[in-house]
């Protein structure tokens, strides 16, 4: 296991300081805010924490990014117990820094049972992931106008499949994928893998949405924030092998993108939908 992903599992193991109160450490990163994934993750492990039943997985969660949040303190996770059914548990958590609510998600645990199985597959053309280039290989021509940033580790191994939207500018599109996993072998914790996944979909969605325009969050001016955020887990998987991150843009409008994503595994199985809205405004 890297160090970065030790560090994102420290990250995400939340400090109970009440009943339905937890604190959520910072990163240590010199950020302007508070990476959304970090709060959607934390917020799911808050929420996890309260499931009493065992077996009892996230199948849905739906949030709202309410303010920015202030990277130089802990957040503070409020938990509200408001069901807990015979299959299925509904949480709603508020995150909390400097009296104010930064952001608000809601989600739902469901017993695993037996059903109806029926997914559209994936694609099985795509390039094999390893043959791609890594995070530090893709941006080295950018190399010096990221600065420090470039050697950071990463605790998610992102490779994008061609075209690159920083390589193929002059060819505006409305969707892209990567392939997409932990770097380093995870413990059997169902709740981690899916906290895990809902940090690592955060990254890439809002960029997709700016695609059909040709921008980019490297070579614009542009200031992007992430609205709302909703998922669905259908089936179980390991966030620490390979997965298909498929993501389309949907609208842009009134300074607001709006796009989505299917997570596959390397075999095709369709395991997690995701759709997020963002606002992207020029840089001031």
């Amino acid at each position: 296991m890297s160090d970065a992903l030790q560090a994102l599992i420290a990250l995400l193991d939340l400090e109970p300081i009440e009943v339905n109160l937890f604190r959520g450490v910072q990163p240590g990163d010199d950020r302007q805010r508070v990476f959304g994934g970090q709060v959607a993750g934390q917020a799911l492990v808050a929420a996890s924490r309260t499931v009493d039943e065992p077996g009892r997985n996230v199948h849905s969660l739906h949030a709202y990014f309410l303010r920015p949040g202030d990277p130089s303190v802990p957040i503070v996770y409020e938990v509200d117990r408001i069901r807990d059914g015979k299959s299925f548990t509904t949480r709603r958590v508020v995150a909390i820094q400097h009296g104010k609510a930064i952001f608000n998600l809601q989600a739902s645990f469901h017993d695993l049972e037996p059903g109806n199985d029926f997914a559209q597959p994936g694609p099985s053309d795509l390039a094999d992931p390893v043959s791609l280039p890594n995070h530090q290989q893709r941006l080295e021509p950018f190399r010096d106008r990221i600065g420090d940033w470039y050697d950071k580790p990463r605790p998610i191994d992102i490779r994008y499949v061609p075209p690159d939207p920083l390589v193929d500018r002059d060819a505006p599109i409305d969707r892209q994928s990567v392939w997409m996993r932990a770097d380093g072998v995870l413990p059997d914790d169902p709740v981690l893998h899916a906290c895990i996944v809902t940090y690592a979909s955060d990254f890439t969605l809002l960029d997709t949405a700016v695609r059909p325009s040709g921008l980019n969050w490297l070579m614009d001016d542009m200031m992007m924030a992430s609205l709302d955020h909703a998922m669905w887990f259908h089936r179980p998987f390991r966030a620490d092998h390979w997965m298909l991150y498929q993501q389309q843009a949907f609208s842009n409008s009134s300074a607001r993108g709006l796009a989505g994503g299917s997570i596959y595994t390397a075999d095709g199985r369709l395991i997690v939908n995701v759709v997020q809205e963002g606002l992207f405004r020029k840089a001031r």
